[in-house]
């Protein structure tokens, strides 16, 4: 593990897994770098892949206040610090891919949940709700509220998931939910930032993902000037790391 101090001081944690062109992962809501140690060893022999914990994750630090802007910040320090060419994100952690607007080679997005037409609509009062459960000290409540309403999973799973020990962890990573909202503004497809979006784009999916969160991904790539969409076997809102590190290669290396 080694560390980077973002502009206002936090310290981030990162891994650096294989050799060639640095390539910086970017994790979405509830997800931190242990997620995707897989995916980091699947692309770790083509890429030195760079694999960090946003802020409140994990073994990186935390700042208050919050402000979207700070993880911005975060990004740019840990490619900075990798001298990454390339980036990886995943579902709403493309919005901070996206608004932070580095300098990457290429750049490539998996299925940013964007409320299309068909997607469930985001749940009533959501970022005041997620913000009234961290003020109380009810990470569960939070994270209940984001696996139940904003993903769609059954409450008796949920109750079920409460009872092991996975539960304590999600809890520690439940007020990040917060910051994931608040990236994803409201959800619509961000028409006008991705025309401003210079950066070459491929955008991925899983054909085994609902097809609003595929339409979500054509629709990013059609708004992009420099977009180019694939489809992938899978499994719902998730690419088999080999299949990842496949798709990441041919675009990658394909000038």
């Amino acid at each position: 593990m080694e560390k980077v101090v973002s502009k206002d001081g936090t310290e981030l944690a990162y891994d650096v897994t294989g050799s060639g062109p640095g390539l910086v992962l970017i994790a979405g809501a509830f997800t931190g770098r242990a997620y995707f140690t897989e995916y980091a060893e699947a692309l770790s022999s083509a890429y030195t892949v760079v694999n960090y914990d946003r802020r409140g994750r994990g073994d990186s630090g935390d700042t208050a206040p919050y402000a979207v802007e700070r993880e911005w910040e975060d990004l740019d320090a840990v490619r900075s610090a990798t001298d990454a060419r390339y980036a990886c994100a995943f579902s709403s952690g493309v919005m901070v891919l996206l608004q932070a607007g580095l300098p990457f080679e290429k750049q490539v997005v998996v299925e940013p949940p964007f409320r299309v037409e068909g997607a469930p609509p985001v749940p009533e009062r959501y970022v005041e709700r997620l913000q009234e459960y961290v003020a109380a000290g009810n990470p569960g409540g939070a994270a209940e509220l984001f696996m139940v309403e904003a993903v769609g999973q059954p409450r008796e799973v949920v109750d079920q998931i409460r009872q092991t020990p996975m539960w304590s962890g999600m809890e520690a990573m439940a007020p990040t939910l917060l910051y994931d909202a608040l990236q994803m503004r409201d959800s619509a497809v961000p028409t006008e930032l991705l025309a401003s979006v210079d950066v070459p784009t491929l955008g991925l999916y899983s054909n085994a993902s609902p097809e609003w969160l595929q339409r979500s991904v054509r629709e990013t790539v059609a708004a992009l000037p420099h977009g180019t969409v694939d489809g992938h076997d899978g499994t719902f809102h998730t690419l088999p790391p080999e299949t990842l590190a496949k798709a990441l290669t041919s675009y990658l290396t394909t000038s």
